[in-house]
């Protein structure tokens, strides 16, 4: 399934009959399973609907930081981008990709 920016957003876990969508490096994964955590109140609720890449990199949780960018990240800030790509696909399915 392929989803535009604004239609992931619709899958933030505000509407309990959508799934919660978190997308990573441009692949959407279904999070439901852990909306305690990306669920409205979640830790991690400011990702829900969104391309959470630069922000997961940075270990930020600033809404400037939330975006699919990649633009100036160090080495390490990739690395970590990957351990959490790694955590995502162990985890929960992907369910598509955004297009840009």
């Amino acid at each position: 399934m392929d989803l535009t920016p604004h239609q992931l957003s619709q899958y933030n876990g505000t509407d309990p009959s959508k799934p919660i969508y978190v997308a990573v490096k441009g692949r959407v994964y279904d999070v439901t399973t852990g909306k305690s955590f990306y669920g409205p109140g979640g830790a991690y609720a400011m990702f829900a609907g969104k391309d959470a890449s630069r922000a997961l990199a940075k270990m930020s949780k600033n809404d400037d930081d939330i975006s699919p960018s990649l633009d100036g990240l160090s080495e390490k800030e990739i690395g970590v981008l990957n351990d959490w790509e790694n955590k995502f696909q162990a985890k929960y399915p992907v369910v598509g990709r955004v297009l840009n």
